[in-house]
């Protein structure tokens, strides 16, 4: 038996010697359901009877520039691992959220609108279905003559094409003649467990769900257009002229930045081989998705760096940008090669899974597998924090299936996280704090609409505006910088290296990481769950007394606002001295609207005042008390 299964074993024992019993944590009908059919665990492990389904892809991409065209040709080998038969096959094409029919978050111009997907072909196991997608949205539905039975495959042969929009945004034209691809193939949508079929259209707002799937695909780009993809490049001499092909495969193996193709050589014509049209390969396994980017003038830096400290291997980083527009992107390569490595070895320390990372200059600001769309900003230090925000994501909801578009919390708020945490490193924890305050926490707690305190746990599409942007971003980041504080950070790193390694590549649910930390950490920390994720709280304390009693002083803190959060107690003496008493969000186990705190010192009081630190308070000025 392997030392990690043991140790899950271990774990699931002690869990449920200590917490026979432990609160129940509100559960949703249809996620009640899949526990009771044993496909999840209050374990935390998946269940017994947990499937997921998967799909082989094998697919043929054109790219014209001219056109503004995107065409192509897959076979998709699709395994239906559950026991359901099925009887229509959904397929999803988020590109169609620029037909003016389809349902959108917000509004968009002219410029943003295209006619969509266009099928010229669909066969399933050899047979014809005369549909050509012109009625669908981003989701599209196929009832088959066929069914599928359970533990079965089925083939898709699809051809497809659709125009890149002209105003990009997580995909379309950069300029005239780059253009990031993204989203760009019809892929069967997630079958899962607790909803059966994903039918949730794409509205621009919530992000994304799909399985783990095996990628082979052809980009075919005119020539002097280099292709920059998900996935390893398999043919560089084929698509390359011999020095730009010997750069990079020298990038694989230094630390140093290696300038590949500068502006001169990409205007020259002279870096990839001049056939009409070149074919470049890449391939990616147990990946929840692919995209690529391309240019003929952007220019292409590459370096690479040690990701897994014990078996010594390395990934490969590499930036494409506009020289002059671009001036953010000369120091990607340098800043992936410091996310990857710090990312692996600190927070959440799993070393970075795949091969490569590639930064791309263009709208977004937006993470894909092995890849980031990022804009120019003009500053060198926002540049590198957006990086690493995109980076970061890498983790969530890459590395762990995700189901964004219901559950935003489980992904952008690791990825706030990460991002706060290794922003300590890069420029120090007063400057990190103040930004993290500034950027993610000052518009939440001082906007006191109701929207603002929904639970954490509502579903991503059924909040909106700010609530949505702070239950899945600030909120849920705090949520899980509690419970570090909390668990201390040896505790809480085991048990979040515990969640991530029984889930990956998998499709974990909420209850999923709630039941993980309990396991692992040992504890029923469902309290603290509720207190998070399924309650109208917010951040707000207050000094409400202070009591003295044979020379003690007590202080009375009422917490209006509800979350457990940790604060500092800071009490300056009249003699000039000092000190701080920090206090864990366990203090709020056993009464979540009162504390006292009993100090043991007998000196004289000047002032007693509450530092929240990060987690900034609504109503600040209750929290200090002068003498």
């Amino acid at each position: 038996m392997r030392k990690s299964s043991l140790l899950k074993l271990v774990l699931v024992f002690l869990f449920f010697q200590q917490n026979i019993f432990a609160q129940e944590l509100y559960m949703p009908r249809n996620i009640k359901e899949a526990y009771e059919k044993g496909t999840r665990s209050m374990d935390g492990l998946p269940g017994k009877k947990y499937w997921q389904n998967h799909g082989k892809y094998d697919m043929d991409i054109s790219v014209n520039p001219a056109t503004k065209m995107v065409s192509g040709a897959e076979t998709i080998v699709y395994e239906n691992n559950s026991a359901d038969t099925l009887r229509n096959m959904v397929i999803r094409f988020v590109n169609n959220i620029h037909k003016p029919s389809s349902p959108r978050g917000g509004s968009v111009s002219n410029d943003f609108l295209s006619n969509g997907l266009t099928i010229t072909s669909l066969k399933i196991n050899g047979e014809v279905y005369k549909e050509d997608a012109r009625n669908w949205g981003t989701v599209g539905n196929v009832k088959m003559n066929k069914v599928i039975l359970p533990h079965s495959k089925a083939t898709l042969e699809i051809e497809w094409n659709y125009p890149l929009s002209k105003e990009s945004g997580r995909e379309g034209q950069i300029d005239e003649t780059t253009f990031y691809v993204a989203y760009s193939y019809p892929r069967v949508s997630v079958f899962d467990d607790y909803n059966r079929w994903d039918r949730l259209p794409h509205t621009d707002r919530q992000e994304f769900y799909n399985d783990f799937n095996d990628y082979s695909y052809t980009v075919k780009a005119p020539k002097n257009y280099v292709v920059y993809g998900t996935g390893d490049l398999l043919n560089p001499d084929e698509v390359l002229q011999p020095e730009f092909a010997d750069r990079l495969k020298k990038s694989y193996t230094t630390d140093e930045v290696v300038h590949i193709a500068n502006e001169k050589e990409m205007s020259s014509g002279v870096v990839t081989q001049q056939k009409e049209w070149n074919s470049w390969k890449f391939q990616a396994n147990n990946i929840t998705d692919v995209c690529f980017g391309l240019s003929n003038h952007y220019v292409w830096d590459a370096g690479s760096v040690v990701v897994d400290a014990k078996t010594k291997r390395r990934a490969s980083t590499q930036a494409t940008y506009d020289i002059v527009k671009g001036t953010d992107f000369r120091n990607s390569v340098k800043n992936s090669n410091y996310a990857l490595s710090w990312f692996s070895n600190n927070w959440p320390g799993v070393p970075y899974p795949y091969s490569k990372m590639t930064a791309f200059q263009g709208f977004a600001d937006m993470e894909y597998p092995m890849m980031v769309n990022d804009s120019q900003v003009g500053d060198p230090n926002f540049a590198q924090f957006v990086q690493d925000h995109e980076i970061a994501h890498t983790y969530f909801p890459f590395y762990m299936g995700i189901n964004e578009t219901r559950y935003a919390f489980m992904d952008e708020g690791w990825a706030t996280t990460f991002e706060y945490l290794i922003g300590i490193e890069e420029r120090g924890k007063e400057a990190a704090d103040k930004f993290y305050k500034e950027f993610r926490i000052d518009y939440y707690i001082n906007d006191s609409s109701a929207e603002e305190d929904q639970p954490i746990i509502s579903m991503s599409t059924q909040v909106s505006e700010a609530g949505y942007g702070n239950n899945s971003y600030g909120k849920a980041s705090l949520s899980y910088l509690a419970l570090k504080d909390l668990l201390g950070d040896e505790q809480f790193k085991k048990a979040l290296h515990f969640y991530m390694e029984t889930w990956n590549g998998k499709h974990p649910i909420p209850w999923d990481y709630f039941n993980c930390m309990n396991t692992s950490s040992g504890k029923n920390l469902n309290w603290f769950f509720n207190n998070w994720f399924f309650s109208n709280n917010y951040i707000d304390l207050m000094i409400e007394k202070v009591e003295s009693v044979n020379s003690k002083n007590s202080i009375w803190v009422k917490n209006v606002g509800g979350f457990a959060i940790p604060f500092d107690v800071i009490v300056v003496y009249k003699d000039g001295s000092k000190e701080i008493f920090h206090q864990n969000p366990s203090i709020w186990q056993t009464n979540q609207k009162n504390t006292v705190i009993t100090l043991k010192s007998d000196k004289k009081i000047k002032s007693i005042s509450l530092d929240n630190g990060i987690f900034m308070d609504a109503s600040p000025l209750n929290n200090m008390l002068n003498y």
